[in-house]
């Protein structure tokens, strides 16, 4: 329907790649994004390694797998178009363990099936090849995995939908989400809005959200924050491109990783440690409403009776920074806790089922006229475009 609004709840880069991607598809439709900060991709968006993953860890078939691999052409095509930084330093995937050389087979063949480009094994002395300074026994090499600047391009995003006169609506922390004849009335406060179509990306509060729309309350969003070191300045020529862990199949994190920067840093990182908070950066950052939340919840406890070993070794990382550094000097050897400094941090929004099981793949579904992003953690920066795509196509019953 020409001239319809549709509303998008969160600023940050799946939303605004969808409010563009509306925009640019179905003209005369007013765009409207709601944004509770005072700018755009302050949160998830704003705290990205920069990392344009090539597909190689996602299920086949999955949403994460098909989205991640056509958002790469669409992120790359989109960068070259805008002049924004993209550059494709390569990945190794790096074993350093015996054991860990069937995991970094059953990789390669999903890789593969992903139709991830370029991919291909290397030995020991290849390694060193790439990567002088690395360690480990084999690798996989992606040679097209790139890094880049996603807040950059999110204010893009947001540029092209005021230019396709829609608007980002700033310091509009939605309230209510409230069905009305003819549509759904957002409200911030005493603000109203009525839009005809409603689309929820709202990251690390989707969960919270999606009960304002009434939709179900599983999975629910679990904060983990993830914390870097940085390398030090005379230390970034160690590393040239992104040096990666075999990952551990039980969890949706990737491990402590080298990451070159397009600002020139070395980030070293990130660790998993559950957050107190779901914009708890900082360690001291505590909310007393969302750790009751998370005690009220079934799947929390049963996560933690699960996970509760990995999870004290991830804090110790987190109050040790040659605990930290620990596992990362086996990719790196040499590097310890002497040659980096304490970097930033970012909070990723995990969904989490009932059952504690940790949600891996993308959820997105439909109540109505509202379309909910109930879980897009990483690589969903990666993917924002194909996501966008995606939802559109729901929304409005395209291909």
């Amino acid at each position: 329907m020409a001239d319809e609004t549709i509303g998008i709840v969160g600023a940050g880069i799946v939303g605004l790649a969808t409010g563009r991607e509306i925009a640019l598809r179905r003209p005369g439709t007013r765009v409207v994004v709601f944004e509770k900060e005072q700018q755009v991709s302050l949160h998830q968006t704003g705290h990205n390694s920069g990392v344009v993953h090539a597909g190689i860890y996602y299920t086949p078939g999955s949403l994460k797998a098909d989205l991640t691999v056509r958002g790469v052409a669409l992120l790359r095509e989109y960068c070259q178009d805008r002049e924004l930084p993209y550059r494709e330093i390569g990945k190794l995937v790096m074993a350093v363990r015996q054991d860990e050389l069937g995991r970094m087979e059953n990789l390669y063949e999903r890789a593969k099936n992903n139709h991830v480009p370029d991919l291909r094994r290397v030995s020991k002395d290849e390694i060193k090849e790439l990567e002088p300074n690395a360690g480990g026994i084999a690798a996989l090499h992606s040679p097209r995995t790139a890094i880049t600047d996603y807040p950059a391009i999110a204010r893009e995003f947001a540029k092209d939908i005021a230019d396709a006169g829609g608007e980002v609506r700033l310091g509009f922390p939605v309230t209510g989400i409230t069905n009305v004849p003819g549509g759904i009335e957002v409200a911030s406060g005493q603000q109203r809005l009525k839009v005809d179509r409603l689309i929820l990306c709202a990251g690390l509060q989707s969960d919270s959200v999606a009960k304002l729309a009434q939709d179900r309350q599983e999975p629910r969003i679990i904060p983990f924050r993830g914390e870097y070191m940085l390398l030090k300045p005379d230390r970034t020529h160690l590393v040239r491109g992104l040096v990666y862990p075999v990952p551990d199949p039980r969890y949706p994190f990737l491990g402590v990783h080298f990451t070159p920067r397009v600002d020139g840093t070395v980030e070293v990182g990130p660790n998993a440690v559950l957050a107190l908070a779901r914009e708890g950066y900082r360690l001291t950052k505590v909310s007393p409403k969302d750790l009751l939340g998370l005690a009220a919840y079934p799947g929390s406890w049963r996560m933690a009776a699960q996970h509760w070993r990995t999870g004290v070794k991830e804090y110790r990382g987190s109050l040790s920074t040659t605990a930290f550094m620990k596992d990362a000097g086996l990719y790196v050897p040499g590097v310890g806790a002497k040659d980096v400094i304490r970097g930033g941090a970012g909070v990723r929004a995990q969904a989490l089922d009932r059952d504690g099981t940790l949600v891996d793949d993308f959820r997105i579904h439909r109540v109505g006229r509202i379309t909910a992003v109930r879980n897009a953690p990483s690589p969903a920066a990666t993917a924002s475009m194909a996501i966008a795509e995606h939802i559109v196509g729901a929304v409005f019953g395209e291909a």
